[in-house]
């Protein structure tokens, strides 16, 4: 015989599953590239960028094959800019800024191999506060570079979720007339 708290967690579980499949939840699939792609390449202005790194890891993971030689033709995810900035968004009762605003911007395009737009040139901008208080740089100097990896991160999912929608059709930007 099963306890009372066993059962009422039972019947908790089946609830929500059942609640959770009636509001139509699902896991986001991963995203849809073109069968036709081919190699793709990650292209940055900065050969080192952790944001190429990570933008090309997650093309990866949703089947692109990475290009192997950089001189083919091959269809490039291209980061034209990427740019940082912190902006005062509070001051104390000295004029000195004690919350701020962390700016991410991202500028990029998504070529074919023969050269044509598979997702036209855009911006994807970020940002996130936080608090520096001017008697803790140290502590403030950390938690900036965390907010910053963590806002490369999204900026990555951000550049992949655009990527699939315009494969998918959302968004989908009209062809010009030949």
């Amino acid at each position: 015989m099963m306890k009372p708290t066993s059962l009422l967690r039972l019947l908790a579980l089946s609830l929500l599953v059942a609640s959770l499949s009636a509001c139509g939840f699902h896991l986001r699939s991963k995203i849809a590239l073109p069968a036709d792609l081919g190699p793709v390449k990650v292209a940055a202005t900065d050969p080192y960028s952790p944001l190429a790194r990570d933008v090309a890891v997650g093309l990866k993971a949703a089947g692109a094959i990475p290009a192997e030689d950089a001189d083919a033709r091959v269809a490039t995810l291209d980061i034209l800019s990427e740019r940082w900035g912190d902006r005062p968004i509070a001051l104390d009762q000295f004029g000195r800024a004690q919350e701020y605003s962390l700016r991410y911007a991202v500028v990029f395009r998504f070529l074919r191999a023969d050269g044509s737009e598979l997702v036209p040139q855009q911006v994807v901008e970020l940002s996130r506060d936080y608090v520096a208080q001017s008697t803790n740089l140290t502590g403030t100097t950390s938690e900036r570079e965390i907010l910053a990896d963590e806002l490369r991160r999204e900026m990555s999912a951000s550049i992949l979720r655009r990527v699939d929608g315009v494969v998918r059709g959302v968004g989908r930007v009209p062809q010009p007339a030949q």
